[in-house]
């Protein structure tokens, strides 16, 4: 994972917390601003998870793609983990 973080550099990750925050916040938003926190957490977890895990699977994908790949990986693993714990915590 250390190597994952120092291919990407400090503003990919930076890049992908923002993107963690803003798709928890629109979670929040979204269901009527309950439960804010809990929403920028799971956001946060899932923009770094994603990327990370294809990382894990296609090393060379990601640094084909750049840095607009990563970025687009976060967005879909944030919305991805925050609709299955919004499903599981109902």
């Amino acid at each position: 994972m250390e190597e994952f973080f120092q291919a990407l550099g400090t503003i990919g990750v930076v890049f992908l917390l923002v993107v963690g925050v803003l798709a928890g916040l629109l979670a929040s938003v979204l269901q009527g601003g309950r439960n804010k926190p809990r929403n920028v957490a799971i956001g946060v977890v899932g923009a770094l998870l994603l990327p990370f895990v294809v990382t894990l699977a296609a090393a060379g994908a990601l640094a084909a793609g750049g840095l607009l790949l990563i970025v687009f990986l976060a967005v879909i693993g944030a919305v991805l983990i925050l609709l299955i714990t919004h499903l599981i915590l109902r």
